[in-house]
């Protein structure tokens, strides 16, 4: 691999860690890099990449939240959490939309749905989601205010927002987190669940798009997966401890600001690079 694709590669893995945490859009972000600083792979290859670079993500979350996430505990002799294991039924429950929308509408969404037009329009459109919902919630006091007290029903419910997430553009924790956000979950608590969510959803994501490109890589291509994903999961524990303390004492607007702000930058450049 030569410098600058070294470079380009670890910028998208950059980009990734930040982006896969905050409601901005990871895959928008992604996409709208390629299409102006483009990986010199095959297109298979960079459908694969920017869904696989997630991988080094999961890793971060679940080394953050370790204790949180494992089911077992190791001490005298070894016991199951049981509190774990709710929170992983629900989480399974969240993730059945997506995992059946995705496994048949993904050609679909990425042959219609994958360009600057439409990632610049979801992003307006979700940033001013976010900016309408904070406004709304400012004078609510939350009903949910920790994993535990979610419910199946509610998990239902995060797993609805987080399949509309499948349009590039929207975001899996921004949209997630405003449907949280509707229904009287709190900030912190929306935004640990849909870390949580993100581990087997991603996961799947990974997997799936692997088996679909096949496993016979070039060195190039190896190298170029291994590294982005070493640098994502870096970016994201990072990226994990900082927006856990933001949310603590802010709201949302910023990121609906930002995303309505980068959507109207991207319909220029679109039109202009049209």
């Amino acid at each position: 691999m030569d410098f600058p694709e070294l470079l380009k590669v670890i910028f998208l893995g950059v980009v990734e860690g930040i982006t896969e945490w905050l409601p901005i859009s990871s895959t928008g972000h992604m996409l709208l890099i390629d299409a102006f600083v483009p990986l010199n792979m095959s297109e298979s290859f960079k459908e694969m990449f920017m869904v696989v670079i997630q991988f080094g993500a999961i890793i971060a979350v679940v080394t953050m939240f370790w204790d949180r996430v494992f089911p077992f505990q190791f001490k005298k002799r070894p016991t199951i959490k049981k509190e774990v294991i709710s929170l992983w039924g629900k989480i399974v429950v969240s993730c059945v939309p997506t995992g059946i929308l995705g496994i048949l509408f993904d050609d679909f969404l990425e042959q219609y749905f994958g360009t600057a037009q439409t990632i610049a329009i979801m992003l307006i459109v979700y940033g001013l989601a976010f900016i309408v919902v904070e406004t709304w919630n400012k004078k609510r006091t939350p009903a949910v205010n920790s994993t535990k007290e979610i419910s199946y029903n509610t998990a239902v419910f995060f797993g609805v927002f987080q399949a509309l997430a499948m349009i590039p553009g929207t975001s899996r924790s921004g949209s997630t987190i405003i449907g949280a956000l509707l229904i009287g979950v709190s900030r912190a608590t929306a935004a640990e669940f849909s870390f949580f969510l993100a581990i087997p959803t991603m996961l799947g994501a990974s997997v799936f798009k692997l088996i679909k490109f096949g496993f016979s890589f070039s060195t190039v291509e190896l190298q170029a997966l291994l590294i982005g994903m070493t640098v994502a999961f870096a970016v994201s524990l990072l990226v994990l401890k900082l927006i856990m303390k933001y949310i603590q004492k802010h709201d949302f607007k910023i990121f609906g600001w930002y995303r309505i702000i980068l959507g109207i930058v991207v319909l220029i450049l679109f039109k202009t690079k049209v």
